[in-house]
């Protein structure tokens, strides 16, 4: 297992010194949300492309992954019913799948609530056009040699896909090797009754989790809530889970780097201490 930082929470810093200090603190990679690099990051150019990949190399970090994948450009959406507008949004997608290929990632995340929010009285339609968005990019996805994940998220972001069942469903019916779920700490303690680590236990032997964040239900980082993570990282032991932990938190107390480098430092005791 290794660790990266959601690149949001430091994104006052430029990026080379987003990665700078993610390594200094204990990270091996960043988890990268494309509004970060610009308003059409998913028309960032070749030079640029490569130039991002170089700067995390140079700072001994890679890319672990991309997320919050439709913040920008404005006006997209996986559930309007206007043709245009989900063309536009399924474009973006395939266009930020080819940036996550060149930067070395192994894993897309779709949350994004705002951009799949269900249209009012059209909710079944709703929810059979954000599927055909999924299964749109999917092929995309395989050919790129990524993974690109459908983000439970809790209802108070999103009326649609707010528990892992849900999500593990449009994958199953979907059928590509390239599209899974994860698990979202935050959004699943929310969301779910059972404890974080049966519910990892219950999920990563379907092989339908790709990816794991970690945050409290109190939107805070991981140690600074209620969410006990030693069970989590026990369990994720146990599973022989070997994929990326991402720390997204969305409180910054004091700050975001302070918030940043009290969650590696706290993690990298829990992965040390845990059998």
């Amino acid at each position: 297992m290794r660790l990266a930082l959601c690149n949001e929470v430091i994104r006052d810093m430029d990026f080379a010194a987003q990665c700078a200090f993610a390594a200094a603190v204990g990270y091996d990679g960043l988890e990268i949300a494309p509004f970060t690099l610009g308003d059409d990051p998913h028309l960032l150019s070749a030079e640029r492309r490569v130039e991002i990949r170089r700067v995390l190399a140079d700072a001994g970090l890679d890319c672990s992954s991309l997320h919050w994948l439709l913040v920008t450009p404005k006006g997209l959406s996986i559930t309007d019913a206007d043709n245009a507008v989900r063309a536009q949004t399924i474009d973006v997608m395939r266009r930020l799948i080819g940036l996550a290929a060149d930067f070395g990632a192994d894993v897309l995340v779709h949350g994004s609530p705002h951009q799949r929010r269900l249209v009012p009285g059209d909710e079944a339609d709703s929810r059979s056009r954000a599927r055909d968005c999924f299964a749109a990019i999917a092929q995309d996805a395989e050919d790129a040699g990524v993974i690109y994940c459908i983000e439970p998220l809790a209802d108070r972001e999103t009326d649609y896909l707010n528990s892992i069942k849900e999500a593990a469903q449009v994958v199953k019916d979907i059928a590509s090797p390239a599209l899974r779920t994860m698990i979202d700490c935050s959004a699943t303690s929310l969301m779910d009754d059972t404890p974080l680590a049966e519910v990892i236990e219950r999920w990563l032997p379907t092989g339908l989790i790709a990816h794991v964040q970690v945050n409290d239900a109190k939107q805070r980082g991981p140690g600074e809530g209620d969410v006990r993570f030693a069970p989590v990282i026990a369990a994720l032991k146990r599973a022989d889970y070997a994929g990326w932990i991402a720390v997204e938190p969305f409180v910054y107390e004091p700050d975001g780097p302070a918030c940043a480098a009290r969650a590696a430092g706290y993690l990298h005791g829990l992965l040390e201490a845990s059998p």
